[in-house]
């Protein structure tokens, strides 16, 4: 008789394929944004491997589909169907038109895609400040479109991508678009990523007796996406060295996509929901920005702020 084996553990090392080993997502459907590039790749492979029939929501649709073939060629037999389909977070009429194309249930949703540090003040065609609308209202406005997509599926998952960055900012509610305020790069992406974490806390709060998990995660210092194309890293450089910020250690895009992955697919979160996690594991909460490389600030985690928040949102949208 074999001995019982160990639980699995899990770490800031843990890669996606690790993260998701002995899962099997035959007959499930999953939607990651930004599934053209870095850990959008590598959480679309993984749950592809797993079983899972996974589309790959872009704004560039030839990348997606230059993706979509590379990842077929390299997923092993018995793998999940990858299609492609375009969102432009910028872009409502697109994330209507997605929505409105979604035919059946829906498991997974990994709100993964996003702009960082956009170095001039950019409004979107309806006016909305750049990064508060890529990063959280435009998937604001797909997981709630999608609803009753999850709502129909058997104890569907929502996996929402927010960052360390949120230490930069929390949600400035009476100046959303910096309309008043001078616009920095880094505050409108702090804002935007504590918004994702609200929304996870938000929409766990509405979706639960619907057997839905939304869970914010910080995917880690990744260096190889698209996502840091518009950084300044002199101005980086400035804030390390002043102690306004300290880098967490490099991660490569399968350690990066790997707790996106372990909150959409794995059994060892089940019935997790409102939290946000960060290698793999529950964050523990910090209460000051300086010299801070991981944890998550009480306002990224407030039910008074997230309600305040959802209501927002509810209305930008539309």
């Amino acid at each position: 008789m074999s001995a019982p084996q160990a639980p699995r553990t899990f770490g800031a090392s843990t890669t996606a394929a690790e993260a998701i080993d002995g899962v099997d997502l035959h007959g499930r459907r999953a939607v990651v944004t930004g599934a053209s590039s870095g850990i959008g790749v590598e959480t679309a492979r993984a749950l592809a491997a797993a079983g899972s029939d996974v589309t790959l929501a872009v704004r560039n649709i030839d990348a997606g589909a230059r993706v979509a073939a590379l990842l077929e060629e390299e997923l092993p037999s018995g793998s999940g169907k990858l299609t492609v389909g375009h969102l432009d977070l910028a872009d409502r009429s697109t994330v209507v038109a997605f929505v409105a194309a979604w035919q059946g249930p829906l498991d997974i949703l990994v709100n993964n895609a996003g702009v960082m540090a956009t170095p001039t003040l950019t409004r979107t065609p309806d006016g909305r400040e750049m990064q508060f609308a890529v990063n959280h209202l435009g998937h604001f406005a797909l997981a709630t479109g999608l609803h009753p997509a999850l709502a129909s599926a058997n104890g569907a998952r929502v996996v929402s991508l927010s960052s360390i960055g949120h230490l930069f900012s929390p949600v400035v509610f009476d100046d959303l678009d910096y309309r008043f305020r001078p616009y920095d790069p880094w505050t409108s992406y702090g804002q935007s990523k504590t918004a994702n974490a609200l929304f996870a806390v938000g929409a766990a709060e509405r979706w639960a007796d619907e057997g839905i998990t939304v869970n914010a995660v910080m995917p880690g210092n990744v260096g190889e996406t698209n996502l840091s194309r518009h950084v300044d890293m002199e101005q980086v450089a400035v804030f390390i060295a002043s102690g306004e910020l300290a880098l967490p250690p490099g991660k490569t895009v399968q350690q990066g996509a790997a707790t996106s992955v372990l909150l959409a697919a794995s059994p060892t979160v089940e019935g997790v929901t409102g939290r946000y996690f960060e290698d793999c594991a529950q964050a523990k909460p910090v209460t000051a920005r300086a010299g801070a490389v991981a944890g998550v600030a009480p306002y990224a985690q407030d039910r008074e702020n997230a309600a305040r928040l959802w209501a927002a949102s509810k209305e930008l949208v539309g």
